[in-house]
């Protein structure tokens, strides 16, 4: 979280790091910020090809191998994001085998005057960082296609493919236009630090530096190679032929005919206690890989999942409040008053696709689960808490770095990683920004207007959006690149589109992808920026990596997501689902529910007496005031450091995954998390160092690889493995789903 940063400029540091580029020239180690200065080289060698045609393949292969992944499993009931670490890593090997191998001779192009040759030399840093970020733009995810998804498999309707492509590619590249604008700020400034990308930067030496095998010892490669196979072949037994692995629950095993006893075991629709699953799936499918993550911010999640679960949602439930006992303990679905799922045909206009005031008056008010209702108070919460929090802890020091900023960039001053920069490569120039904002704002103006306005939001919804992304780019950026947190503008994005044009729900949930993934997606291009602003790589490269990089995983995101909806059958919809199919959308499943609360009801009949949860709005004072006692306590007792590790922001939003991610996901995540990032940490901190990040990555390919192999080759064809008790796919607890009010009647489920 801190950054240790000195109170004079630059110049003033006792200790400077003298190092010697490649140039002869001799270069002064003066950024201020210590954890850079001990992780970034301040070497370049300018001579280094990085636009190469190895960096075009393996980026472009990496892009759309992840792209398709992380799609493919974004529909499955156990989610698996598979990050750019371990494209990082498998491109090494191929990348030196391509220059062992491929012809050096230059390739002159037909009709053209250039050339280019498919092996310049040794496969070099500055290629694997392009084609590292060719890999993080395929494994980014793409939140657009999310509307695409609601729109054809919870709401069955037609959406013309050219709109939705438009959609999917203006959302992802909006934020593009207007991140130049922020360069000298959050790119040039050596105070934006951007702590993140110290880990990649750390990793990209560990794979460079010279290593040889120890005796009996394994190299780093070696090391990914084993795990991965290992993962992949065990991948065999939850995913396919014993899926029930992936959630036990022995509590519902015992007790067959309990509803309360299986709302308490189940893993997957209750309180989960004694549930864990043995599906690394399980464990980092929904909340990220636990290896990755630091202890402090397991503790701090896992804290406020074990007080909100099994503290708060047990009180709430089993005193009824909000009518909690007419339905399920655990859900993301929508209900009405008799405990039966929202039928949202009731209160829709067909033509129009909006609210039917008249329909939903006669209907019912819309209720949600005890769960589902206070997830979203805890996500207003979240909101507030992030920004007092960073504003009581880290507003000074922000501040100071801010200040110190815009003094460097009116002086043009910047550190030795700014002058490498500017010294040996020319800077993209800032029309080629604004050349991509006034496309892609034409565009997006087009697939709004165009198509039969069947996106609902009107031009003027656009440009509020653009406005909000905009505005906030800047200062979330700079929390952003001082603290490593990113406050998310998706809650207040919602809720203004939602009271200004309510009963529209794709209206709402277009809105909220532009407002909010517009301001994401021009940060993380900064923060790509920042990563080859200290590798020292072409910014041009940079811009043009990002730019293909984006446009082509777009496009393989919205394919592969348009090929799963149109070819496999209820796909969504877990009542039409065949018993133990994979194909749940359980992330879909609640942004569906979302653009319901949101959209069609909105919040002014959710949120205020209108509706039935005017309380949730007191979250927002909670979460503003929750971080000021820890902030106190840190004031008065300096030297007890673990106070300013209790982080309220992370606290609060510790269960927000909920009710997508399941008890089991938290309780299998939490335990792998402690297991390594606080016993193997304190206990083997060599192994860990050498390893925990390679063996999160080797987990996460194996699993994807025989996930999509076992896809195309046997159940994309309807062959399922061996009929028995293991083969569904849930945790055998079909009673936990069930109300326990009396008079209550749900398929299933017995009438108390």
């Amino acid at each position: 979280m801190g950054a240790y940063v000195e109170d004079e400029v630059p110049q003033s540091f006792e200790k400077h790091e003298l190092k010697i580029d490649t140039n002869g020239d001799e270069e002064d180690n003066d950024n201020p910020i210590e954890e850079v200065r001990l992780t970034v080289p301040i070497t370049d060698d300018p001579s280094l090809p990085a636009l190469t045609f190895r960096t075009w393949v393996l980026g472009l292969i990496s892009c759309c191998l992840l792209a398709f992944v992380n799609q493919f499993f974004g529909y499955r009931q156990n989610q698996l994001s598979v990050t750019s670490v371990s494209a990082q890593i498998l491109v090494l090997p191929v990348g030196k085998l391509m220059a062992a191998t491929l012809r050096s001779e230059p390739i002159r192009v037909p009709l053209t005057p250039w050339s280019f040759s498919m092996n310049p030399g040794p496969f070099n840093l500055k290629e694997h960082v392009l084609i590292t970020i060719f890999a993080s733009c395929g494994a980014s995810g793409v939140y657009a296609v999310g509307i695409v998804t609601i729109v054809k498999a919870f709401y069955h309707r037609t959406l013309h493919p050219v709109a939705a492509m438009l959609l999917v590619q203006t959302t992802q590249l909006l934020g593009y236009g207007w991140a130049g604008l922020f360069r000298k700020y959050l790119v040039d400034s050596p105070y934006m630090w951007w702590p993140a990308n110290l880990v990649q930067v750390s990793l990209f030496r560990a794979l460079h530096e010279e290593e040889k095998r120890s005796r009996g010892g394994l190299t780093r490669l070696q090391f990914f190679m084993v795990v991965f196979i290992s993962s992949f072949a065990y991948y065999v037994i939850p995913g396919y032929l014993f899926p029930s692995l992936s959630a036990l629950s022995f509590i519902c095993w015992i007790w067959k005919d309990s509803i309360t006893m299986q709302k308490l075991g189940s893993g997957q629709q209750g309180l989960g206690i004694g549930s864990f699953g043995l599906d690394w799936s399980t464990v980092a499918g929904f909340l990220g890989t636990p290896l990755a993550t630091p202890f402090f911010a397991i503790a701090n999640s896992l804290v406020g999942f074990f007080l909100f679960l099994y503290v708060f949602i047990p009180i709430a439930y089993w005193s009824n409040l909000y009518e909690a006992k007419r339905f399920p303990l655990f859900s993301s679905h929508t209900f009405d008053s008799n405990g039966q799922i929202y039928n949202i045909t009731r209160i829709l206009n067909n033509k129009d696709f909006d609210l039917d005031k008249v329909g939903y008056h006669n209907y019912s008010k819309l209720y949600l689960s005890v769960l589902f209702a206070f997830i979203y108070g805890l996500g207003f919460a979240t909101l507030t808490a992030s920004i007092s929090h960073v504003a009581l802890f880290d507003g000074k020091r922000i501040l100071e770095m801010w200040k110190k900023t815009t003094t460097a960039a009116k002086d043009q001053f910047g550190d030795v990683h700014t002058r490498l920069m500017k010294k040996n490569y020319e800077a993209v120039p800032q029309w080629w920004f604004q050349l991509i904002l006034v496309l892609t704002f034409g565009l997006s103006l087009f697939a709004l207007e165009g198509f039969d306005k069947q996106l609902q939001l009107p031009w003027w919804g656009l440009i509020l959006a653009c406005a909000m992304a905009f505005v906030f780019t800047l200062p979330v950026g700079v929390i952003q690149a001082t603290t490593n947190m990113q406050p998310g503008l998706n809650v207040i994005t919602e809720l203004v589109i939602g009271y200004m044009y309510p009963g529209k729900p794709l209206a709402n949930i277009t809105f909220k992808t532009y407002g909010y993934i517009s301001m994401v997606q021009a940060l993380g291009f900064v923060s790509d920026f920042k990563l080859g602003h200290y590798m020292k790589v072409p910014p041009k490269s940079m811009f043009i990596v990002q730019l293909v990089g984006t446009v082509v995983a777009s496009t393989v995101y919205f394919g592969t997501a348009w090929l799963l909806l149109a070819s496999i059958d209820n796909i969504c919809e877990t009542d039409l689902l065949p018993e133990g199919s994979p194909w749940t959308c359980p992330g879909y499943d609640v942004f569906y529910n979302a653009s319901i609360i949101w959209g069609v009801v909105g919040p002014l009949r959710m949120f205020t007496n209108h509706g039935n949860y005017p309380a949730m709005n007191w979250f927002f004072l909670i979460g503003l005031l929750a971080p000021v006692p820890g902030w106190l306590l840190s004031r008065k007792c300096p030297e007890k450091k673990w106070i300013r590790f209790i982080h309220m922001p992370m606290l609060l939003g510790g269960p927000l995954a909920l009710p997508s991610a399941k008890a089991v996901n938290y309780l299998s995540w939490g335990a792998v998390g402690i297991f390594f990032n606080y016993y193997v940490f304190r206990r083997y901190k060599s192994w860990w160092a050498r390893h925990n990040y390679i063996l999160s990555a080797a987990l996460d390919a194996g699993v994807a690889f025989m996930g999509v192999f076992l896809y195309f080759t046997l159940q994309s064809y309807d062959i399922s493995g061996p009929e028995w008790w293991g083969l569904n796919s849930s945790d055998h607890c079909p009673l936990a789903k069930c109300p326990i009010a009396p008079g209550i009647v749900v398929h299933g489920c017995p009438v108390l």
